[in-house]
């Protein structure tokens, strides 16, 4: 079956968000509250699997409720050489959720969680032993006004 790449359509979308709203529905469930066939939405989540519209279908977890209650942004800046090793030695701290390569003045744009603030300097400390990382600028989340989204992307 070749996939296609353009763009999602309304049983697309309504199956996205069933999929959102009820993770641990089969595929049967979802096929009976879509009022299609089993093999409509597995060929449907195949191909949006195939074209990199679903990444991943494990469970989304709270940093929070695992002991890292303290969330901080950490802009880096970096030797542009170093980048490389740079990316490599930062994937091995735990607590460093997401990285991004960013314009402006930093570099690398990090999502941290800590257990404490303490924590979270010791964090930020590994950060800045990694050889070609010059300076982190942080700021300290205090709430979420909107969490992590993709559904709307989806549209109407």
């Amino acid at each position: 079956m070749p996939a296609r790449r353009h763009g999602l359509d309304d049983l697309d979308r309504d199956l996205l968000r069933l999929v959102a709203e009820r993770p641990r529905s089969g595929l049967l469930e979802i096929a009976r509250l879509l009022g299609v066939a089993r093999g409509t939405v597995q060929a449907r989540l195949d191909r949006m699997v195939a074209d990199g519209v679903i990444t991943g279908f494990g469970p989304e977890l709270s940093p929070a409720a695992l002991g890292h209650p303290v969330q901080a942004f950490t802009t880096l800046e970096v030797e542009q050489a170093a980048r490389e090793h740079i990316s490599a030695t930062l994937e091995a701290i735990p607590e460093l959720l997401e990285a991004y390569i960013v314009t402006g003045p930093g570099d690398v744009l990090c999502r941290i969680a800590g257990r404490d603030h303490e924590h979270l300097q010791q964090v930020i400390d590994r950060m800045l032993a990694v050889p070609g990382v010059r300076r982190s600028t942080t700021v300290i989340t205090l709430s979420t006004v909107v969490p992590h989204r993709v559904m709307p992307l989806t549209g109407p």
